[in-house]
Order: C-alpha cells, then structure tokens, then sequence
C-alpha cells in the first residue's frame, strides 16, 4: 500500500491502530530492507491520518454532546495523554 492507496472499506478506528503497531514492529526488524520499510511506512502514515481524523471526529460529536446537555455543561480541553501521571506524582 502506498500512500496515495486508498484505505481498506469499513476501516475502523481500532483496526487501523491495531495495523498500525503491527507496522511499528515490523519497522523495528533490522533485517527488513530499505524499500519494504518505505513501502510500511507510507501505509503507517495513511492509517495514522486517518485515525486522526476519526479522533478529530469524536471531539466534535463530544463537543456537541455536551454543548447540549440539560444541565449546561461546556465543553473543556482534554488534558494531555500522561497529565493525570504526572499531577499524581506532585501530590505523592
């Protein structure tokens, strides 16, 4: 698969995640030759934009759900993958 190849029909967010680390490993295999690794690297790189995309997705239909809510909650920036881990260990 290229990049400019189009994405299997039905692709879903966790299947192109589950590709996508199995690329990385494949990736990390110092055997593996020069074209073979760009040929992977270009599919890891239209899988990744496209679970870009579906997470950009989310956000919005997460906004929008909590924009219209009864109780009216606004929406807030997520925190940052590891904040929680990080804040744990000040307070320790």
């Amino acid at each position: 698969m290229t990049a400019k190849a189009k994405l299997p029909k039905g692709l879903t967010f966790e299947k192109a995640l589950e590709r996508l680390e199995k690329i990385v490993a494949e990736l990390e295999d110092p055997e593996r030759g020069l074209e073979a690794s760009l040929e992977l690297f270009e599919e890891g790189v239209a899988l990744s934009r496209f679970c870009r995309g579906k997470l950009e997705e989310i956000q919005k239909r997460v906004d929008v759900v909590l924009k219209e809510t009864p109780e009216g909650l606004e929406t807030e920036p997520l925190d940052a993958p590891g904040a929680d881990d990080a804040a744990g260990e000040d307070e320790a």
